[in-house]
Formats: C-alpha cells, sequence, structure tokens
C-alpha cells in the first residue's frame, strides 16, 4: 500500500535510518586477575552517538578476557574470583603451560579456561536511550591474565 498520489509526504518522514556505528574500547588492567565495570562507559558510548533504539553488541579482542553481564556488589565479585580460581585451578597441570604440549611461554591455560566459561561477547538492547539492564545488572569485564593493556570490539546498531 502506498502513499496517494497527491501526498506530499516521503516514504521515509518521520522514520530515522538504522546506523552502524564501531568503536574499540580500550581497557588498561593492573593485576592478573580483576573484574571492570563497563557500564557507564558502555552507555556514554550510546548517549554520544544518540542512539534512541538498537542493540549493543560487546567482544573482547582476548581469549583471556572475558565479558559478561551480572551484579556488581563486592562481595559476589571476590567470590567470582574465588570461583574461577577454585573451578580452574592455576595449580593443577594444564597441557598449554607444559613446554612439551605448547609454544605459549605465559603458563595461562587457567585463564584461557576461565575465560571460555564466563564468555567472549554479549549483546545488549537500547530503548529510550538507555542500555536495557536488570535492576543490579552491570556489564563486567573479567581480566583473567593481566595486568595488560586490552581492546573491546562494540558495535552499535539503531537510530
Amino acid at each position: 500500500m502506498g502513499l496517494p498520489a497527491d501526498s506530499n509526504e516521503k516514504p521515509n518522514d518521520g522514520l530515522r535510518t538504522f546506523r552502524v556505528i564501531g568503536e574499540t574500547i580500550r581497557l588498561v588492567t593492573d593485576r592478573r586477575l580483576e573484574l571492570y565495570d563497563l557500564t557507564e562507559r558502555i552507555a556514554d558510548i550510546v548517549r554520544r552517538h544518540d542512539i534512541k533504539e538498537g542493540v549493543v553488541l560487546l567482544s573482547s579482542l582476548h581469549t583471556t578476557l572475558a565479558v559478561f553481564v551480572n551484579e556488581w556488589q563486592s562481595a559476589l565479585l571476590h567470590d567470582f574470583k574465588t570461583m574461577l580460581e577454585k573451578v580452574v585451578s592455576p595449580s593443577e597441570y594444564w597441557r598449554h603451560n607444559d613446554p612439551e604440549h605448547s609454544e605459549c611461554d605465559r603458563a595461562n591455560a587457567q585463564s584461557h579456561l576461565q575465560a571460555s566459561l564466563l564468555g567472549h561477547a554479549l549483546s545488549c538492547q537500547v530503548a529510550a536511550g538507555k542500555l536495557v539492564l536488570g535492576r543490579f545488572q552491570a556489564i563486567i569485564a573479567a581480566e583473567l591474565d593481566g595486568p595488560r593493556d586490552r581492546d573491546l570490539a562494540l558495535q552499535i546498531i539503531g537510530r
């Protein structure tokens, strides 16, 4: 169904074109195992680009830097670190750390395995210009093999 022949309206009037925005977020970490709240940093980027509706895609560009959503609460953050060390202990034998099986000189097998448990990418809806997160949810980066300079790829698709 098209517009009437005598209409002055254009088909796209009132619609904003979707945009695709890409940025790299640099995270300078200061410990081997540390958690960082990225929520406000990402929200600021969404505001700077004036995105009202859309989706944010965030991906770690490192195999030992994870990203995930959870509550940013000090006792729970401590529990995350404890859990990661217990589930994938650095004191266990890991073939990746063994020069007979791997050329890696960082002895960081536990960091790779811990990251695989948390994940390397996430998506978050944007509505009314704000990230759609639950009351206690935060976007968290987990440094598992620091300290290092880390990059995350951020893509926003929206209008």
